[in-house]
C-alpha cells in the first residue's frame, strides 16, 4: 500500500490525541441509524425549510441520508450522490473535475466551470457557486438533504433543479473522539478521526480530518503502468461558543488538498489517430477490450509549458480553503437573527488526457482560483404560532481568475492557451410566509427578488503565439422575482398531503470555450422553470411509511449546448437557449421495519422531458465562404429531451442480538436507467444497477466495530460518461469495478 508521507503524517498527528479521550461516554446511534430502528418510523430532523422539523412534516420532496448511511455505502464524494437518490444524476465532464449536476431532469452540459449549476450545492448554509468547488472528500457529515425543485425563497442562491445541504456534525457536550479505517482492494486506504467536546462551559469544539491513498484500479495499455491512486487530505474545526442562552456564535475553517491521479478515459472504438504533418493518417489503436485499459502521454514541450513533468500521469493538483462564522441569536422568545459570513478559495490544476493514448491530439491542462466572499442575514420566526415565517437577504462576490492549455500538436498543429476573469456581483431578498389556517390545513406563500452582474474579462484564445480576440469582454446579468405558493392539509395523524406552485430561475453565462470566433462568448439567458407538484407523506402503521409525489416543469429558455451560425466564421460551438420545452414525472418511497431490527427501504423515481419549441443549426448543411455562409435548421418540437428516465433505489438492514454483540448485514442497491447523449446514441450511457453489501460486528456495550464490504459485488461493467474529440477518440469514463474491504472504527 502506497502511503505519502505528508498525508500520513498530518493524519497520524490527529490520531496521536485519541487515547486520551477513552474516559469519554459512547456516543448513542444515530436517529436516522437503520441500526437503531425497530417497528416504528424514525423522524429524521432536518433544516431543509429553514426551521427544526421533521422530514416526514416537510412539504416538499426531499431525500435524507445520515453520515452513518453515507459511511456505510462507501460515498466519499458528492458524485457517488446519484446512487443514492431518485432522480439525481452527476455526470464528470470528460471524466474529470468538472461536475455536470441533473434534478428530475433539470440541468445543462458545460465542460467550463464558469457558469452557475442548475442545483445548489451548501455546506453547512454556505453556497458553493462553482460546481468544480464541490469535489472534495465527504466526511464528518451528520447528514446530507437533497431537495427536488426550483430553490430561492429559503436560500441565499436561486436554482432552477434544487438543493443539496450537507450537514456537518456539532461540537458535543462531552468529550469524544474515534477513529475509522478502511483497507480495501486496489490498496484503498481511508482514515478519518475527529476529537470533539468542550473548552469551558460556553465553548466547544471539534476537529476532523480524512485521508484518501491508493484504491487505483486502471492500467496504461501500453506500459502496464498503473493509473487512480489517491492522495487527497482534507481538515476542518469548529469552535462554538453560546455566551448565553439565547446566542450561539459557531467558526468554522477547512482546508485540504487533493493530488490524486485521475481515472482515466478508455476507447470504446478504434481510434484512427491523425499523424499531422506527415500527409497521411497515423496510427490506429484498437478499441479497448477492458475498460480498466487507458493510455496517456504528456510532450516535453507542453509539460514545460504547463509546469508539470513530462512522466506526469493524468491527475489533480488542487487545494481548497475556507472559513466562516455563524452567528443565532435570539432577538425575543418569537425572532432568531442569523448572520452567516463566508469566504472560500480554490485553486486547480488538473491534467487530463481526452484522447486516451500518447497522442498528442487532445490533452487538457486546467488552471485557475476561484474567490467566494458571502453574506447572509436572516430574521426568523420560533416557537408556536398561526404564522412562521423567514426572511433575509444574501450578497455574494466571486472572483475567478481561470484557464485551460489545450494540445493539438498532432491532431491541429498547435497548442491553444484559453483565460479569462470572470466577476459576479448578487444581492437578493427572500421571505416565506406559513399560515396555518387551522390545525389541518397551513398555506405558504413565498417571493424573492435578484440582481445579478456577471462580467467576463480579458477572455483569449492564444493560437500558439497569436491572440485571437480583439474584444474579450462581455457584460450580462438580470433583475429576476421568484416565488412558491402552496397548501399543506394533514387530514389525520401521520398524513400529509401538499401542492406547490414555484417559479426558479437560473444565471446566464458565458461559453468559455477555447475558440478564435469574437460572438462565441456572447451571453447566453437566463433560464425560468415553473414548476407545479403534488405529494403526499404518510406514516400508515407502525413501520410502514408510503411517500409519493408527481410534478410538471414548464421549462422556458432551457440552456443547451447547441451550435450557432456566424456568416463570417461559420458554426460555433456555444451555449444556446431552447425557448420551450417541459418535464414531467413520479417518485415513491416505501419504507418498511416489520420487527424489531430489520429496516428495508425502495424508492422509485420516472421522468420525461421533451422540446416544444427549438431550432436547432443543421451542421450538415452548412454552405458558403466566408462573409456569406448559410445553414439550415431543425426543429426539435416533439423530440425528447436527453435524460434518465428510469431511477431506482432499495436497501436492507438486519441487526440480530448475539450474546452481547450485535451483528448487522445490510445491502443497498440502485438502477439508473439509460441516459441519453445530445451527441447521438453511440455516447448513450446504458442502464445499469450497483449492489453494495456490508456486515458489521460490535458489542452492545462497548467502543469498538469491525465490518467487511462489497462495492460493485456484480461486478458490472457501466461508463460514467462518454464523449468524442475531433471525432476521432471516441472515449469513456468507467465505473469502479467490484471491490471489497475491512472497516474499523473505535469510539469512545
Amino acid at each position: 500500500m502506497k502511503f505519502r508521507p505528508i498525508a500520513s503524517s498530518a493524519f497520524a498527528l490527529l490520531v496521536a490525541g485519541l487515547p486520551v479521550m477513552a474516559l469519554a461516554d459512547t456516543p448513542a446511534p444515530a436517529a436516522s441509524d437503520p441500526a437503531a430502528s425497530d417497528a416504528r418510523n424514525d423522524d429524521i430532523v432536518v433544516t431543509a425549510q429553514r426551521r427544526r422539523e421533521t422530514a416526514q412534516n416537510t412539504g416538499v420532496a426531499l431525500t435524507v441520508l445520515s453520515g452513518d448511511q453515507l459511511a456505510r455505502r462507501g460515498v466519499t464524494n458528492i458524485n457517488q450522490l446519484q446512487d443514492e437518490v431518485p432522480g439525481l444524476e452527476i455526470v464528470p465532464a470528460f471524466g474529470g473535475g468538472q461536475p455536470q449536476f441533473r434534478l428530475r431532469g433539470v440541468g445543462f452540459d458545460d465542460y467550463a466551470d464558469n457558469n452557475s449549476p442548475t442545483v445548489g450545492v451548501y455546506v453547512d448554509e454556505v453556497a458553493y457557486p462553482v460546481p468544480v468547488m464541490t469535489q472534495g472528500a465527504l466526511f464528518d457529515i451528520d447528514r446530507v438533504e437533497v431537495l427536488r425543485g426550483p430553490q430561492g425563497t429559503l436560500y441565499g442562491r436561486n436554482t432552477t433543479g434544487g438543493a443539496i445541504n450537507f450537514v456537518s456534525k456539532k461540537p458535543t457536550d462531552q468529550l469524544s473522539a474515534g477513529i475509522d479505517l478502511d483497507y480495501g482492494k486496489f490498496n484503498a486506504f481511508k482514515g478519518e478521526g475527529y476529537i470533539s467536546g468542550p473548552l469551558t462551559d460556553t465553548l466547544r469544539f471539534r476537529v476532523a480530518a480524512i485521508t484518501e491513498q491508493g484504491g487505483g484500479f486502471q492500467y496504461n495499455r501500453n506500459t502496464g503502468q498503473s493509473l487512480g491512486d489517491a492522495n487527497r487530505l482534507f481538515g476542518k474545526a469548529t469552535l462554538e461558543w453560546r455566551p448565553s442562552s439565547t446566542a450561539t456564535i459557531t467558526l468554522s475553517a477547512h482546508g485540504g488538498y487533493d493530488k490524486s491521479e485521475l481515472t482515466g478515459l478508455y476507447l470504446f472504438e478504434p481510434f484512427q489517430t491523425k499523424g499531422y504533418g506527415v500527409g497521411t493518417p497515423g496510427a490506429i489503436i484498437p478499441a479497448d477490450t477492458s475498460n480498466r485499459a487507458t493510455g496517456w502521454g504528456t510532450s516535453s514541450t507542453f509539460a514545460s509549458l504547463i509546469g508539470w513533468n513530462a512522466n506526469s500521469k493524468p491527475g489533480r493538483d488542487n487545494i481548497s480553503q475556507g472559513v466562516s462564522l455563524n452567528a443565532a441569536i435570539d432577538l425575543s422568545p418569537s425572532v432568531k437573527l442569523t448572520s452567516i459570513t463566508a469566504y472560500d478559495y480554490f485553486r486547480r490544476g488538473e491534467l487530463q488526457s481526452w484522447d486516451a493514448s500518447s497522442a498528442e491530439e487532445s490533452e487538457e491542462f486546467w488552471y485557475g482560483n476561484v474567490r467566494v466572499l458571502s453574506q447572509e442575514l436572516r430574521l426568523s420566526s420560533q416557537g408556536k404560532s398561526a404564522l412562521d415565517w423567514v426572511g433575509g437577504v444574501y450578497y455574494s462576490h466571486q472572483l475567478q481568475n481561470d484557464g485551460f492549455y489545450s494540445d493539438f500538436t498532432q491532431s491541429l498543429g498547435f497548442t491553444t492557451n484559453t483565460s479569462y476573469r470572470q466577476y459576479v456581483d448578487s444581492i437578493s431578498g427572500y421571505g416565506q410566509l406559513a399560515y396555518h389556517v387551522t390545525s389541518k390545513v397551513t398555506l405558504i406563500g413565498g417571493l424573492r427578488f435578484e440582481h445579478e452582474n456577471r462580467r467576463l474579462r480579458d477572455f483569449s484564445t492564444e493560437i500558439g503565439s497569436a491572440v485571437t480576440f480583439a474584444d474579450g469582454n462581455r457584460n450580462t446579468g438580470f433583475d429576476q422575482v421568484s416565488g412558491k405558493a402552496g397548501i399543506e392539509y394533514r387530514p389525520a395523524t401521520g398524513l400529509l398531503l401538499y401542492a406547490n406552485a414555484s417559479r426558479g430561475v437560473k444565471s446566464g453565462g458565458f461559453t468559455a470555450y477555447n475558440s478564435p470566433y469574437q460572438n462565441q462568448i456572447d451571453a447566453f439567458q437566463p433560464e425560468t422553470l415553473y414548476a407545479y407538484e403534488a405529494g403526499f407523506k404518510g406514516d400508515l402503521a407502525p413501520g410502514v411509511r408510503l411517500n409519493g409525489a408527481a410534478f410538471y416543469y414548464d421549462y422556458r429558455n432551457q440552456q443547451v449546448l447547441g451550435t450557432v451560425l456566424d456568416q463570417q466564421s461559420g458554426l460555433i460551438g456555444r451555449i444556446t437557449n431552447a425557448p420551450k420545452s417541459e418535464i414531467y414525472g413520479v417518485e415513491g418511497e416505501l419504507v418498511l421495519s416489520p420487527v424489531k431490527g430489520l429496516r428495508m427501504s425502495q424508492s422509485l423515481a420516472w421522468k420525461y422531458g421533451k422540446y416544444l419549441d427549438y431550432n436547432a443549426i443543421d451542421t450538415s448543411s452548412l454552405q458558403g465562404s466566408v462573409g456569406s455562409y448559410t445553414a439550415s435548421t431543425i426543429n426539435y418540437a416533439g423530440k425528447p429531451l436527453p435524460i434518465a428516465r428510469l431511477s431506482y433505489q432499495g436497501s436492507a438492514s438486519y441487526t440480530a442480538p448475539i450474546g452481547g454483540y450485535a451483528l448487522e448485514a445490510g445491502t443497498d442497491y440502485s438502477y439508473r436507467g439509460r441516459l441519453p447523449s445530445f451527441l447521438g446514441t453511440l455516447y448513450d450511457l446504458p442502464g445499469h444497477w450497483i449492489v453494495n453489501a456490508n456486515l458489521t460486528l460490535r458489542p452492545d456495550q462497548g467502543v469498538w466495530s469491525i465490518g467487511i464490504y462489497g462495492r460493485n459485488v456484480f461486478n458490472a461493467h457501466y461508463d460514467l460518461v462518454r464523449n468524442y474529440f475531433l471525432p476521432n477518440a471516441k472515449v469513456a469514463q468507467p465505473g469502479r469495478p467490484a471491490s471489497y474491504g475491512i472497516q474499523l472504527g473505535y469510539h469512545f
